[in-house]
């Protein structure tokens, strides 16, 4: 046997086993529905199902992130996550900003004049509130003890309002040998309510006005007591004060021709004293006196001018 017919000999042996190899191969067509940059040392793949995959797996790790082996997994959001337990609203110390009131320091204040003089005291941030009281606290030195002084305050007033500061609500107790339920005539309990409205006005604190002037709707009282109110309004309020004002003179001006019997002098007086008080009762009632006519009202000038024709035509 020659070189040549060795050599053809050689190669027929080799075949089988070159095909034997060729079938442990996989096939790698199922690679063709892959992604350009699928990195083949991830392992066998198959299909379109994990092309979707391979995709999840870029996005994961171009964002930083990592492969979760779940493959359904989901990272919750703040629209979709369902927490095991109900939050519970974080507890708040509703008795902190009553403490800082009290470790503030402590300033005496001289309410009224004469016999009715009376030193009362309070922490410092409750008056703060006020611009019209920061502004005499202010003043005080801070090497001496705080005073403050207002010789023109009504003492049972001022501490409605000190009461209010604490509290956030203020009592009027009745007058002595009166019952709570019984018709303030004197109009005591009207004048206490309008007392702390016109102290809130002064002080700046309108919650204090809106709650006293709630509180002066709730007394039931007598026509004296509302003329005793009506004069204690009209001078200590400014003239262009309508929460007050206003209802006092419509009361009047409604009223009036029944109530003043019974305490006419009282109403004279008032009328005398205080000329706001009869020019505001007065224009009502003269403006509702025009309204009732203007609805009474038949056209009478209309009917005037009918006739004249009427007679005219009749004389020709």
């Amino acid at each position: 046997m020659d070189a040549s017919q060795l050599q053809l000999s050689a190669e027929t042996t080799q075949a089988p086993e070159t095909a034997q190899n060729a079938q442990d191969i996989p096939n790698t067509q199922t690679t063709q529905n892959l992604p350009q940059n699928f990195d083949e040392n991830q392992g066998q793949v198959q299909g379109q199902e994990v092309e979707v995959e391979m995709d999840n797996i870029r996005d994961s790790t171009a964002n930083g992130g990592h492969l979760d082996t779940a493959q359904d997994f989901k990272a919750p959001t703040a629209s979709n996550a369902q927490p095991t337990d109900a939050p519970t609203a974080a507890k708040k110390n509703s008795g902190l900003g009553f403490l800082n009131y009290l470790t503030s320091p402590i300033v005496e204040i001289i309410v009224d004049q004469g016999e009715n003089e009376t030193t009362l005291t309070a922490h410092q941030t409750l008056l703060l509130e006020s611009p019209f009281l920061a502004e005499m606290v202010d003043k005080c030195s801070e090497s001496e003890p705080r005073r403050i002084e207002l010789p023109d305050e009504h003492v049972d007033a001022f501490g409605c309002f000190l009461q209010f500061q604490y509290t956030r609500d203020y009592t009027s107790k009745p007058t002595e040998g009166q019952d709570a339920k019984d018709s303030d005539d004197s109009g005591e309990q009207l004048l206490k309510h309008a007392r702390v409205y016109t102290l809130a006005e002064k002080l700046g604190i309108p919650a204090l006005k809106v709650l006293a002037h709630t509180k002066i709707h709730r007394v039931s009282s007598t026509p004296r007591g509302e003329i005793e109110y009506a004069r204690y309004v009209y001078t200590h309020t400014s003239i262009d004060d309508v929460t007050l004002r206003k209802p006092i003179a419509n009361f009047w001006a409604t009223r009036s021709h029944v109530l003043r019997h019974g305490v006419e002098e009282e109403f004279k007086g008032l009328c005398l004293d205080v000329p706001e008080f009869s020019y505001d009762v007065l224009a009502l009632v003269l403006e509702n006196k025009e309204k009732r006519s203007q609805d009474n009202k038949i056209e009478p000038e209309l009917g005037t001018r009918t006739s004249g024709r009427k007679r005219q035509r009749g004389g020709q």
